[in-house]
């Protein structure tokens, strides 16, 4: 990144350094981002974060796709790994802007000169700590979808006038963001508060801050469980620090209903006009207990229905639950549209106004705890009772426990890496690019779509997944780095490209903490 992106960020600044109450009458002047309001930044930087990730582009066409949570309805050439330039280039951008927004936050509460009149918007401490946790929240998708990225010199573009930016390797990304959490966590005084206004994750509650910072820190552990023999300790600590307890300490974005400080999901629907998405159907069939017979794919509980389904999905025309096949070519995939839910007439939660978007639930840092304590039994069937919970409560509507229990025990035959597996992916829904690191970590859920499986039958004939960039014969294992970067930090580019898989800008090479054999090897825990 050079002097060019470097004022994009600082631009970001002013761009998103609105109160979501006020997001349509407030102009700041790009002279005066440092008079901005700490809470008025958080609370820019969190929508602004929340905006570009959980919309129909960098979820829509990229991570609920390759998670195959949600296929296209139409054309599929991203479903298939064609990812657009202009998307990839912008959403690069985007994200980093986010990180630039989270340390601005950061530096108005450590400077002297900004740092006392701050103050009366939440404790120095707790401010900065959130922003970090946000920092590390955000870092974390940006890296498990690019790999290698700028990391270490992100912070310094505006104080040390850095003007290219090195891509740090992941695995040391990955030490740089537990040791941020670490920090973050330590410096929190839960008998403060954060935030007296602006937070829309946690209220300004300090207390959830702190249990949001470690359950993240065990997420990022977990996922070097595979090539990190320390894994375990990074859960230990935080868990002596004090981690989720309950539903209620998720972290997620709620969006009101005024106003355009609705959904992204909503918007590309029914602001935009579009009905481009739906369920797809490897997610729908494993959740409705029902085998993949295309591809002679078992399922651990097959029969049993997932009370989550209605929550996540509508039926389609005819009352009945069935998911759209996962990308089969353009010109095919639409002739399944009547048979599948057509979201822009029915509209379930997740593309509702107000749908509060999932940073981390309690029923995923009860599978990582299920996986760190040897997949024990009762965190298994903890967070699958939690999930259950979280998504009714969700959607404003009740479950009964006969309903819960008659599941849980459904599912709970045989708790193993793949059960725990499944039930997380299950609960990730619409959280793509965690559902997508879950994959390439585990290998799991087998019942996915890989290249050359077949996806559909059209006309009597068999319609395999064909991906229209190279793969290697498994599901994308990374996102191409932006053609920008290729000429705005050129030597940088270089070098990150040439660490990778063949030295080329590809789809197919691997993350630090993916050693996968092959698209079905599900590794061991160190």
């Amino acid at each position: 990144m050079n002097n060019f992106l470097k004022y994009i960020f600082l631009g970001s600044l002013c761009l998103t350094a609105v109160s979501c109450s006020d997001l349509d009458q407030m102009n700041v002047s790009p002279n005066s981002t440092s008079e901005v309001p700490s809470n008025m930044l958080m609370e820019g930087a969190e929508k602004w974060t929340m905006d570009n990730i959980y919309d129909v582009w960098f979820s829509g066409r990229q991570c609920l796709p390759y998670s195959q949570q949600w296929s296209q309805r139409n054309y599929t050439e991203e479903d298939r790994y064609q990812v657009r330039e202009s998307t990839n280039n912008s959403y690069f951008n985007y994200l980093y802007m986010g990180m630039a927004n989270f340390d601005k936050v950061v530096k108005l509460n450590s400077d002297n000169v900004t740092k006392v009149k701050n103050a009366t918007y939440g404790a120095n401490e707790n401010q900065i700590a959130a922003a970090m946790i946000m920092k590390v929240w955000l870092m974390d998708v940006i890296t498990d979808t690019w790999g290698n990225v700028p990391y270490s010199d992100i912070s310094k573009l505006e104080s040390d006038n850095i003007l290219y930016c090195k891509y740090d390797d992941q695995k040391d990304i990955y030490a740089g963001m537990i040791n941020d959490l670490t920090t973050a966590v330590n410096m929190i005084d839960v008998s403060q508060t954060a935030f007296t206004s602006g937070d829309i994750i946690f209220g300004g509650d300090a207390s959830k801050w702190k249990k949001f910072g470690n359950s993240l820190k065990c997420r990022l552990a977990v996922h070097l469980s595979k090539v990190d023999p320390n894994w375990k300790s990074y859960i230990a600590d935080a868990l002596k620090s004090g981690v989720m307890e309950s539903n209620g300490d998720a972290a997620k974005f709620t969006y009101v209903a005024s106003g355009s400080d609705y959904c992204q999901f909503y918007k590309g629907f029914f602001v935009d006009n579009r009905n481009d998405f739906t369920i797809a159907r490897p997610l729908v069939d494993i959740m409705k207990g029902q085998r993949d017979t295309l591809n002679n794919k078992q399922h651990p509980w097959e029969g049993t229905l997932d009370p989550r389904l209605s929550v996540y999905t509508t039926p389609n025309a005819a009352g009945v639950y069935q998911g759209i096949p996962y990308a089969a070519p353009t010109g095919t995939q639409d002739k399944f549209r009547t048979s599948s839910p057509n979201w822009g007439s029915t509209k379930p939660l997740v593309v509702q106004k107000t749908y509060a978007v999932p940073l981390m639930t309690y029923a995923e840092l009860k599978f990582i705890l299920c996986e760190y304590n040897g997949y024990d039994a009762a965190d298994y069937k903890d967070g699958v009772k939690a999930s259950l919970q979280y998504w009714y409560d969700l959607a404003g509507i009740s479950i009964s426990n006969t309903t819960i229990d008659a599941y849980v025990n459904a599912v709970s035959g045989n708790v193993n890496a793949e059960a725990c597996a499944l039930q997380k992916y299950i609960d990730l829904y619409t959280n793509g690019t965690e559902a997508w690191t879950e994959i390439r970590r585990t290998g799991y859920p087998e019942q996915l779509i890989r290249p050359g499986d077949i996806t559909c039958i059209y006309n009597g004939s068999k319609v395999a997944f064909t991906p229209l960039s190279e793969t290697k014969g498994d599901i994308i294992e990374r996102v191409k780095y932006p053609t920008n970067e290729s000429t705005l930090n050129g030597d940088n580019w270089k070098a990150a490209v040439a660490k990778l898989t063949d030295g080329t800008n590809n789809y197919y090479s691997k993350m630090y903490w993916d050693v996968r054999a092959s698209k079905y090897n599900h590794p061991a825990n160190k």
